[in-house]
């Protein structure tokens, strides 16, 4: 009887810890998301505001930077850009909390 009660004790504890690992991964893999997400955001804002990709419906870089965290599943929270540099954030849902990121894209020795 006391076997049975240790090994369901230590059943019950490796679950928790595989529960808990899952979590821990999966909300490392929602953050992973967040910063490619932004990532390419602020790039696709940059490449419109730099003339590097032209904008066929004349929509702005920041309008071009939403549509591609929407894309990733993301929701862009700011995008600023100043010249030929842009700056992101984004927003991805995780559960009931939510990872973001934020990223800046420009031509090489832009500040």
């Amino acid at each position: 009887m006391a076997g049975t009660v240790l090994a369901a004790g230590v059943l019950g504890a490796s679950a928790m810890l595989a529960f808990g690992l899952g979590a821990a991964g999966a909300a490392a893999a929602c953050g992973q998301r967040a910063a490619a997400s932004a990532d390419a955001a602020a790039l696709a804002a940059a490449d419109i505001a730099s003339g590097a990709v032209p904008s066929a419906d004349g929509a702005a870089p920041c309008d071009h930077a939403r549509a591609v965290a929407a894309a990733s599943g993301a929701q862009l929270t700011a995008c600023v850009v100043d010249g030929l540099v842009a700056t992101v954030s984004v927003r991805v849902p995780f559960g009931a909390l939510a990872a973001t990121a934020s990223a800046r894209a420009g031509p090489p020795g832009a500040r």
